[in-house]
């Protein structure tokens, strides 16, 4: 029976944390182009990364393979049910010889949803869901950007029934907080390059609890996913040195649609309490 394209990525990601350095550049290189390694040669693989053909074959051996051969054929035989999802998802790039600024930038976007849709594991995504609607309360946590982004998932997660805040950063780290969480409550984190430490430890700190992560992240080997009970893999790629969050954006709206539907009746009764606030506080207009 065929390994599956998933096992493949999970495989990697459980040795990665103890690999050597040169090996830790072959798996983020074969995770990042999983869908070439069918095409090449362990010569090949040897080239891209800088390491020894030998290197190539041990870090093959060390993940549970014969070698580079059993490795390759592996992926190729996933990928033959994997890419067929591929498909599914209609968002087309548009190609232009003189393409302008902005449609450079929403077709590097475009591509970023593109293959966060495709890659998206169904039944994590799932189970994530069935956690936040479980949970006692739940916390996200960000730095920078990931900040922006912890607080817009909070904001929504809130609106859709679900107690939910961000944690601060100001007068205490993030390792501090978590501290007052308790094990029927949630860490979500979103951890983008360059990977926050002080996120990273914050993950570490409720693993060691029993306090369930969700980690939002660009790739399955990234640090915060050695602590996380579920992985939401977002393409960011960006321009400029920052991260896109199109494909981000996308997923935290899925996230709390996909709450919303599953307890409708909570989401309709804090929304149409939460507006009537708004009205009596004279904030909104009634339509």
């Amino acid at each position: 029976m065929a390994v599956r394209y998933k096992e493949i990525k999970e495989k990697i990601q459980q040795k990665f944390e103890k690999l050597p350095r040169n090996h830790q550049i072959i798996a983020d290189y074969i995770v990042d182009n999983f869908d070439k390694i069918p095409f090449q040669s362990v010569q090949e693989i040897s080239e891209k990364t800088g390491a020894s053909v030998a290197s190539v074959v041990r870090f093959s051996q060390r993940i549970g393979f014969t070698g580079y051969s059993e490795l390759r054929d592996s992926i190729s035989d996933s990928l033959q049910s994997h890419l067929t999802k591929q498909d599914a998802f209609p968002l087309v790039l548009q190609s232009s010889t003189s393409e302008d600024l902005p449609t450079s930038v929403a077709n590097i976007d475009i591509k970023n949803i593109n293959e966060t849709l495709a890659e998206l594991d169904r039944e994590v995504f799932s189970d994530a869901i069935d956690v936040f609607i479980n949970s006692n309360r739940v916390f996200t946590a960000g730095l920078g950007i990931s900040y922006l982004l912890a607080e817009i998932l909070a904001y929504q997660l809130t609106q859709v029934g679900i107690d939910s805040s961000v944690l601060k950063h100001s007068y205490s780290v993030f390792e501090e907080q978590v501290l007052y969480l308790n094990k029927n409550d949630v860490l979500v984190t979103f951890s983008f390059p360059p990977y926050s430490k002080e996120t990273i430890e914050a993950a570490k700190a409720a693993h060691k609890k029993g306090i369930k992560v969700i980690s939002i992240t660009n790739k399955p080997t990234s640090p915060v996913t050695f602590y996380s009970y579920a992985v939401l893999i977002v393409k960011s790629e960006n321009m400029l040195f920052t991260n896109s969050f199109a494909a981000i954006s996308v997923i935290i709206n899925a996230i709390a649609t996909a709450c919303a539907i599953k307890n409708k009746s909570k989401a309709k009764k804090i929304l149409a309490e939460s507006e009537e606030i708004m009205f009596n506080q004279n904030l909104v207009i009634k339509q």
